[in-house]
């Protein structure tokens, strides 16, 4: 998986590309864990994923009880496939999908 981030500010937008699963989510909840102190606008863009497991599903759940507390989250590019995966675990109605 390749995450790419671009900063604004206080706004932070990470781009994932690739297989967001048991592998590859410790190294996205790392990038999130150093990168989120001062951000009060977080842009998760999965566009580019292919697929996501429960272990990628959980750290975008932590991003979101971080960004809850001190900002806001959203997450664009979402596929049809990742979406059917976002409606079925009800992830669909916690997160901000634009």
């Amino acid at each position: 998986m390749t995450i790419n981030k671009a900063a604004e500010g206080q706004k932070l937008t990470i781009t994932l590309e690739g297989r967001l699963d048991t592998t590859t989510s410790p190294d996205l909840e790392k990038e999130l864990q150093s990168s989120l102190s001062d951000v009060t606008e977080l842009v998760i863009n999965i566009s580019g994923l292919e697929y996501i497991s429960s272990a990628g599903l959980r750290v975008l759940l932590s991003a979101q009880k971080i960004m809850n507390k001190q900002g806001e989250m959203s997450v664009t590019g979402v596929t049809e496939d990742i979406m059917e995966i976002f409606e079925v675990t009800g992830f669909s109605d916690i997160l901000n999908i634009v």
